[in-house]
């Protein structure tokens, strides 16, 4: 059996096709059939890896689609322009640093960070998307049931945390609390990688990497 086929069927879990093309017999249409077989599992196996990207693009819980591509870099403010490569390149997570995007409503903040985010997923890291509010309210709910230890092992889990409206909205010293502790439990480590300090009145989009 040719090796790529065997490879093949090994990844996709099709042992069963694998027993049956070991009992091939070798003839005239023999190079011919296993040629189509190589180009069928090939076609199988890129439909299972976008299907695969897909979904955990959906597991990340984007409110929307964007890419770089879509991205106007001339409307992006000096610091977006800037800090574009280090985030294409996702070196950033590899080396557990994290990003924090400060700026004005409209100034491609969210739109970066979920850029950002969807190319991660389709380069295999476990990625969530999520509003500050929204995971604080997560957190409480989750404390109040007495499931915080295994939510916080959750999104323990994933390569990238990506929260949206960082120090848009205030929170009570409860949500501020389990917030802190989060962020201390995911990368107690590691350190922000900011053009400029937080400001009031400002929104921030945080991208921290486990």
């Amino acid at each position: 059996m040719p090796a790529g086929i065997e490879d093949l069927c090994h990844t996709l879990r099709l042992s069963g096709l694998a027993a049956a093309v070991r009992e091939l017999e070798p003839g005239p249409c023999s190079e011919e059939i296993l040629g189509f077989l190589l180009r069928a599992l090939e076609s199988e196996y890129e439909l299972r890896l976008a299907r695969k990207r897909l979904n955990a693009i959906r597991i990340a819980g984007f409110p929307t689609m964007k890419r770089f591509d879509e991205v106007v870099v001339d409307l992006l403010p000096d610091d977006g322009r800037a800090y574009l490569s280090v985030l294409k390149q996702l070196q950033f997570i590899e080396e557990h640093q994290n990003i924090l995007m400060i700026g004005n409503s409209g100034t491609g903040k969210t739109h970066l960070a979920i850029a950002t985010g969807v190319l991660a997923c389709e380069q295999w890291y476990r990625v969530m998307f999520k509003t500050t509010a929204g995971l604080v309210n997560e957190l409480v709910e989750a404390k109040q049931e007495r499931r915080l230890t295994y939510l916080l092992r959750q999104l323990k889990r994933v390569d990238l945390l990506i929260l949206d409206e960082l120090g848009y909205i205030t929170f009570d010293l409860a949500g501020a609390e389990l917030l802190f502790q989060l962020l201390t439990f995911f990368t107690p480590a590691s350190h922000p990688l900011a053009p400029e300090s937080p400001s009031p009145g400002r929104r921030h989009t945080a991208c921290r990497c486990r």
